[in-house]
């Protein structure tokens, strides 16, 4: 009895830990999302309170009003998107040839991605805004989306994935004449379809959060993103930020909608990949 009444204990105390840590993550998400629907009387009272009192829904109106926020959005719509397709089709490729194929100086070439993975965007900016600049791609899709061209944490996700599937089945799929790109995208793509919508998953969010790079390359409001927006935003009431904290709010609730949705429906396939993804 003794036993089986620590045994209940232990439960409840990590069920209510659970609940505690659950609560704390969840707190700033909670604020940002009853701030965005409070007035602006409300915001500025000294004592906080945790529910409004009136429900100011003009509030994400008067963010479209201030911005060219659905222009913003369609900026970092097309920016993730693209950014996700090119990353995926580079990384297919590379994993490809790093997990099934044979040539000299594969293990070193693996390692300098590896490598690369530790290299901030801030470090190589300098070089690739003047290469963006030569070519004229400066506040365009093109310095939004291809810098962005290959990612080495997905080289390494795929080739791993790539790595658990039997070399049988690919000599089988040779035996009928299919060539390398058949044995990619018609064989292992399928085969690892959960990695690789993982993948996208984690880059489109990735993509759709960045700040510097878009801040860096644009400089016009027909090229902006949410991110750069949404400091604008900030910027465009006088630096009274604390008088209208309530509108930044409901822009930054609109902005992240999006990928929390995406994150919901995919968190499945991506704890199965990074369970799946060991160093091989």
């Amino acid at each position: 009895m003794a036993g089986q009444r620590n045994r209940k204990l232990m439960h409840a105390g990590r069920l209510a830990l659970a609940v505690i840590v659950t609560a704390l993550l969840f707190f700033p998400v909670y604020w940002l999302i009853v701030s965005s629907l409070k007035t602006q009387q409300e915001m500025r009272l000294a004592v906080p309170t945790f529910w409004p009192h009136t429900f100011s829904w003009s509030n994400y109106a008067e963010a479209f009003r201030i911005i060219p926020y659905a222009r913003f959005f369609g900026n970092t719509l097309l920016m993730s998107a693209g950014i996700v397709l090119l990353q995926l089709n580079v990384a297919l490729l590379a994993a490809f040839a790093f997990a099934k194929g044979s040539f000299r100086g594969k293990e070193v070439l693996f390692f300098l991605v590896l490598a690369a993975m530790i290299v901030p965007d801030q470090v190589t900016f300098v070089p690739v805004y003047v290469m963006m600049s030569k070519l004229n791609w400066l506040d365009t899709f093109w310095a939004l989306i291809i810098p962005h061209g290959a990612s080495a944490y997905g080289i390494f996700l795929l080739r791993q994935a790539f790595k658990s599937v039997n070399n049988d089945v690919l000599e089988a799929a040779r035996v009928d004449g299919g060539g390398r790109l058949t044995l990619l995208y018609r064989i292992l793509l399928p085969m690892t379809m959960p990695t690789v919508v993982t993948l996208a998953v984690l880059q489109f969010i990735s993509a759709w959060n960045s700040y510097f790079w878009p801040l860096i390359m644009t400089n016009s409001n027909d090229m902006r993103v949410l991110t750069v927006g949404i400091s604008m935003l900030r910027d465009s009431i006088a630096g009274d930020e604390a008088m209208y904290f309530h509108i930044i709010m409901a822009a930054s609730v609109m902005a992240i909608v999006p990928i929390v949705i995406l994150f919901t429906f995919m968190q499945k396939h991506i704890v199965s990949a990074m369970a799946n993804s060991t160093f091989k």
